[in-house]
């Protein structure tokens, strides 16, 4: 399936997925405000791109409004956010081992679009690092738990799914993984490495995923209530 993703001014980033068996163009919206648009394969882009000009009234009513960064806020599993006003011109973001520090100008809020702005994407450095410690750490263990091998593993920043395995067992992980609770986190992880041995979803991959961890069907279904957004 190819995909071509677009930043259009005034409605955001929309992503546009040729399919061989759609029929017509479909247009839809996913948790982080994104536009999704369907298309036949033989239809052009920019006919796609035309399509979410033309539908921009009905995105702006169906997009939802952005969520706000409060101060306190805990993001991943060890930083906390913290504003700080300050006779400066800028907003300013800095990242330790457990806090994010945003500075603003002491004449705007916090709730200011930039501050937010600078905030999340404060926040997305924290979760890669957090992620960049963690994940292969924990990723290694259960690895050598339920004796499986695997060639890499790489945090990323991928949005529209939690983790991949290739044929040649180099696993991507998201770093957003930080958000869920740790029983989510292996269930990923574990999900994973089950694909080192089994590519496809088949019955014995739900089988052996199973074997290594018994509730696993619940915790796929509790995996669907979290969204990869801060």
């Amino acid at each position: 399936m190819a995909i071509k993703q677009v930043e259009v001014p005034g409605i955001g980033i929309v992503k546009l997925y040729k399919r061989r068996d759609s029929r017509s163009i479909k247009i839809s919206l996913n948790h982080s405000n994104e536009v999704k648009v369907t298309l036949p394969s033989w239809v052009p882009y920019r006919a796609g791109l035309e399509y979410v000009k033309s539908k921009s009234e009905w995105i702006s009513r169906h997009q939802k409004p952005a969520p706000r960064l409060g101060q306190g806020t805990q993001i991943g599993k060890s930083h906390r956010l913290y504003y700080y006003p300050a006779a400066t011109a800028n907003v300013t973001s800095r990242v330790t081992p457990t806090e994010i520090r945003i500075t603003h100008p002491i004449t705007i809020s916090y709730l200011d679009s930039a501050v937010q702005t600078t905030a999340k994407q404060a926040g997305l450095r924290a979760l890669k690092q957090e992620a960049q410690v963690l994940l292969p750490q924990r990723l290694e263990q259960l690895a050598t738990k339920h004796d499986y091998t695997y060639q890499t593993v790489k945090i990323k920043n991928l949005r529209s799914r939690w983790g991949s395995c290739s044929q040649q067992k180099h696993i991507s992980l998201s770093f957003f993984l930080m958000l869920l609770p740790w029983q989510l986190i292996d269930y990923v992880l574990l999900h994973e490495l089950t694909h080192t041995q089994h590519l496809n979803h088949s019955p014995d991959f739900w089988n052996q995923l199973e074997s290594r961890l018994p509730n696993s069907k619940q915790l796929r279904k509790d995996l669907r209530n979290y969204q990869p957004i801060i």
